[in-house]
């Protein structure tokens, strides 16, 4: 566990609660150095990253095709490319890629957006800092 968080715990923030408030989270998270930022973005790249794995796995076992063509169209199908060189060829995989798309499209989509957003964010906060930065050292000069 980490030491901030032992700390904490040990001056009699509830221990392994489920009654523990949400503000008592936020400060765990906050402790930890995980920020709304950064935490939306470990989600978002956490449910892309299983979505992909989770449906690698299903077409690679159901269709029997290899690692890299199971990942491609996986990739393909949530970011609705759709090529059409692979399809999905028995009634089982046909319907898990009905539900697939789905689902999967919406969460990608949805971590898409977050992961851009994060990085529009971050290079906001850069361009200002360095704005900053260029009119703090211009005043110095006057």
């Amino acid at each position: 566990m980490h030491p901030k968080l032992e700390r904490e715990m040990d001056r009699g923030s509830p221990r392994n609660s489920l009654s523990a408030s949400p503000l008592s989270l936020t400060m765990r998270l906050n402790i930890l150095g995980l920020t709304s930022l950064k935490l939306q973005l470990i989600v978002a790249i956490s449910a892309l990253t299983g979505l992909i794995a989770v449906g690698t796995v299903v077409y690679h076992q159901l269709e029997n095709w290899s690692w890299v063509s199971s990942f491609y169209f996986s990739a393909c199908t949530v970011t609705t490319v759709g090529y059409g060189d692979l399809t999905p060829t028995t009634d089982a995989s046909r319907l898990f890629t009905a539900f697939y798309a789905l689902i999967g499209v919406g969460i990608a989509l949805t971590s898409l957006g977050v992961i851009g957003a994060s990085y529009l964010r971050r290079s906001q906060e850069i361009l200002l800092s360095v704005r900053t930065g260029l009119e703090t050292s211009s005043q110095k000069r006057s």
